[in-house]
Parts: C-alpha cells; structure tokens; sequence
C-alpha cells in the first residue's frame, strides 16, 4: 500500500507539469494583454512597455515559460498578481482557498449525510410512495444549477424572510454558511442519494443478505453492518468526485453570496487577464482533483476487506 501511494504522489510532478503547459500556452493564444482598455481610461504606451518590462511580459515566449516554471520548482513562488499590486499570488491563495475549502468541506457533510440517508430510506422503502419522492426531489436537485438555488434561497430566506444574512463570510459555523452551503450541497445530496439507492437495492438482494434475514436477524443490524459498507463503494467515488466540484466550481455561488473564496476571485482574475494568478489557481485545482482522487483510492482499502487482503 506505501508503494502504491508513493507512486500516485510521484504521478503528481508531471501531472501539473502538463496542466502548466497547457494553461501558460492558452493563455498565450487568448488575444488581448493585462493591460486592454476594457472601456476605461486608455493606458499610454509608455506605462504598458513599463508594465511589460515589470512583469517580463517583454520576453520571449520560452523564456516567460521557463522563467516561470523555474520560479515554481525552487522556490514554490507563483509570481506577482497584475491587479492585486504588490500581492503575490501565494498570499492570496492562502488567504482565499481557506475560505472555499471550509464552505466544501460543510457542503460535503451536509449533502454526505442528507444523501445517504434520503438513498437507504428510498431503498428501504422501494416502490413506495416514499420512494418516489425521494426519487422526483433526487432529480430536481440534480437538474438545479447552485446558483439558481443560490438566488432563490437570498431572495427566500434572506430577503424576503429575514431569517439568514443576505451575503458574507464569519466561518463555518456562522449563520452566514446556511445559504451557501445548502445552494452548493444540493445536487451533490441528490447525485449521492441516488447512488446510494441503487447500491442498496443491488445489496439487498444478494443471497447473503436473504441468508442473514433467514438466520433471524434485525434490520437495522443487517442494513448497517452488512448493506451499507458494499453499497458505500460507488457511493465513496461520487463523494469524492462532487468535493473536488464543490470546492472548484463555486465561484457563481461565492458571487451571489458575498463569499470572500477563491473560486469568486478565479473568475476575477481570467476577466482580468491577470496570468499568475490563473495559473496559480489552475494548479490548485488539479492537485486538489489528485488529491482527493488518491484519497478516493485510500478509502477502498478501508471500505472493502478484499482491497485490504489483496
């Protein structure tokens, strides 16, 4: 298992390496610079040639490349944002990926325990009116983008109720968390709710478990001791899947909601053109995807006996 974990965490360094390339080159084929006039005040020459110089914008593509690269080996140093002056792109990784992590991170433990729990009671309750309401509400929460829940949720809950804050950020355990989290755990809760029944429809019907219902015993111990880890498989993979999406994909809801997270400033800085920090940001993403890929595979082991002995 060392061996097998040393060897994804080595299958790290090239994968970023590719992500690096592909996104400085895209970058480089997107027309325009930093310094556009998007409708403001145009910048003289003279101030744009300076930038350039400042920024080693000046330079030949390979060398920007290398020179970049190079900064990122040695040192771990992402550069210097073009908006943000004399911010690097490192400081506000970590003031602002702390942020998206924690909103992902209640997200997930909302929509872990709601799906799973809405998936064994839909199984349980197969072909029962019970089951078709969690089915038709799996469904719509599926089909539903965050940020229409998002919106609906301020404009329900904040605006016209009064009972949440309308935007902001005071921590996960703040009453400013409810909006964003709920708008961000909805579809993942549907995706593993319906996972989840289908698991646990396929494992009730195993003979082990008809031999352990003959043998006399509960239903609650045979669905929690013998059901639930074998349907917890599939259910492991969409998890892990929807967190990397949460924590990647949350900057329209970040917007609605006033969120100071890295997703919302993401999208700030490629309207921007601000290079570093779309770079710095990408590379973020994609370790997180590994990351909680490699985790994914862990937890195989842990889960199923078979994985674990083999």
């Amino acid at each position: 298992m060392t061996t097998y974990v040393l060897q994804r965490v080595a299958l790290l360094v090239p994968s970023l390496l590719v992500v690096y390339t592909i996104t400085f080159f895209l970058m480089q084929a997107t027309p325009g610079s930093p310094w556009n006039d998007d409708g403001g005040r145009p910048i003289p020459p003279q101030v744009v040639e300076r930038l350039n110089e400042r920024y080693g914008l000046d330079r030949p593509i390979w060398e920007q490349y290398t020179t970049f690269l190079w900064g990122i080996v040695s040192r771990g140093d992402l550069g210097d944002s073009y908006t943000r002056v004399g911010q690097s792109v490192n400081t506000i990784i970590r003031n602002f990926f702390p942020v998206s992590l924690q909103l992902g991170l209640v997200a997930m433990a909302i929509a872990v325990v709601f799906g799973i729990t809405l998936g064994i009671v839909s199984a349980v309750n197969h072909n029962t009116w019970v089951d078709r309401l969690a089915t038709f509400l799996s469904i719509v929460g599926i089909s539903t983008p965050n940020y229409v829940v998002a919106t609906v949720l301020v404009v329900l809950l904040a605006v016209t109720l009064g009972w949440l804050p309308t935007s902001g950020w005071d921590g996960p355990f703040s009453r400013r968390v409810i909006i964003p989290a709920s708008a961000l755990a909805l579809a993942p809760m549907a995706l593993i709710a319906r996972y989840t029944r289908a698991s646990m429809l396929e494992t009730l019907r195993l003979d082990y478990v008809r031999t352990a219902r003959a043998k006399g015993l509960r239903g609650q111990l045979i669905l929690i001791r013998h059901c639930l880890p074998n349907a917890l498989m599939p259910v492991v993979t969409v998890a892990g899947v929807a967190f990397t999406e949460v924590v990647t994909g949350s900057f329209f809801v970040e917007t609605i909601t006033g969120v100071p997270g890295i997703g919302r400033y993401f999208v700030t800085s490629v309207t921007a053109r601000d290079y570093p920090v779309i770079i710095g940001t990408t590379l973020l993403f994609a370790t997180v995807v590994m990351i909680m890929n490699l985790l994914v595979d862990l937890l195989y082991f842990f889960i199923n006996p078979k994985l674990r002995y083999a």
